[in-house]
């Protein structure tokens, strides 16, 4: 228990106390204050390492199962004895321009609360560590732990948001650029930014309605107090999705003019062959005719026949050539 238990303290007053190492003495001491709760940080447990936390907070076998399977929607859960709420917070690798998610468990009840985390995503000792800066939103107990998680993990959709919109203006500049480049590899960005948005998605979507029902102060373990702190959060929120929808609008746009694009490409291409296969039609035709094994043709004994019918081919090239290039083929 020891390496997974990132932390463990007992909050007396919106103030960190000193406690008993037994989570079991600790929970009782937090429940015998009456004006404490024990807030336990846990980092991908296994199932054997878990079950000592499972009996201490009779924590319902159900959200066990989600918290240690991890790669569960966003949801809340409401059991008799806690309260079980899913995040999941959501990374942004610049070095690949990749987006990826992990999850956050938070489990509430009587005077305790436990966060499992999966993933790299949204390290909660920043958020411990900025709620014991301030006692007057910790005194809230474990609802001002679940708002400060909440408020951590949407803020954090709005940064990685404005850092796919930096990509898609990227992308724009590379479709919609006078010379086209690899026009494969801009194809295959699209796409990847387009799983990029998905896996937001899959992230942001689904927390609307929990923080919706945490707003409206029907859940119970969960102060009536803070439904504003939780409305608030959930307009964060529906910025963020609205700006994910967005984006997934503005790629599914910039895929098909890049795929308008490189039909017109082709079609120019395909004019621009037709020319050269017209000008080079014209001097095989009559290289071909003069070289048919006649003896009465024009000005077959001419001594100038030879320069003169070059001079006729190189004139009926010159002028077809001058006319693709009025019309734009060349």
């Amino acid at each position: 228990m020891r390496r997974v238990i990132v932390d463990s303290a007992i909050y007396r007053d919106g103030r960190r106390a000193d406690g008993p190492a037994d989570l079991s003495d600790a929970l009782a001491e937090a429940r015998a204050s009456g004006d404490a709760f024990l807030w336990v940080g846990l980092h991908e447990p296994t199932e054997e390492e878990f079950d000592h936390v499972t009996a201490e907070f009779a924590l319902h076998p159900l959200a066990v199962e989600d918290a240690l399977k991890a790669h569960q929607r966003p949801k809340l859960e409401v059991y008799d004895d806690s309260l079980f709420v899913v995040l999941k917070p959501v990374l942004y690798e610049p070095e690949s321009d990749r987006v990826s998610s992990g999850d956050v468990m938070v489990f509430m009840g009587d005077s305790f609360v436990v966060t499992v985390r999966h993933g790299e995503g949204a390290p909660l000792a920043a958020v411990r560590r900025r709620l014991e800066a301030e006692p007057e939103v910790l005194r809230q107990g474990p609802t001002a732990v679940l708002y400060a998680i909440s408020d951590e993990v949407v803020d954090h959709y709005i940064e990685v948001a404005a850092e796919l919109q930096i990509d898609l203006e990227e992308l724009e500049s590379d479709v919609f650029a006078p010379v086209g480049g690899n026009a494969g590899n801009t194809a295959a960005r699209i796409y990847t930014a387009k799983r990029q948005v998905l896996e937001f998605r899959r992230a942001s979507s689904p927390l609307t309605a929990p923080m919706q029902r945490l707003a409206a102060g029907t859940v119970p373990f969960v102060n009536d107090e803070a439904k504003p702190f939780f409305r608030d959060v959930g307009d964060h929120l529906i910025r963020a999705t609205e700006q994910v929808e967005g984006l997934d609008r503005l790629l599914s746009d910039v895929l098909s003019a890049h795929l308008a694009q490189m039909g017109v490409r082709q079609n120019d291409d395909m004019r621009k062959i037709s020319a050269w296969a017209a000008m080079a039609a014209v001097p095989t035709m009559v290289a071909g005719i003069y070289g048919m094994n006649f003896d009465h043709m024009p000005e077959l004994r001419w001594g100038w026949s030879y320069p003169a019918v070059i001079l006729l081919m190189a004139g009926a090239v010159l002028g077809l050539y001058r006319l693709f290039k009025r019309r734009g083929w060349m």
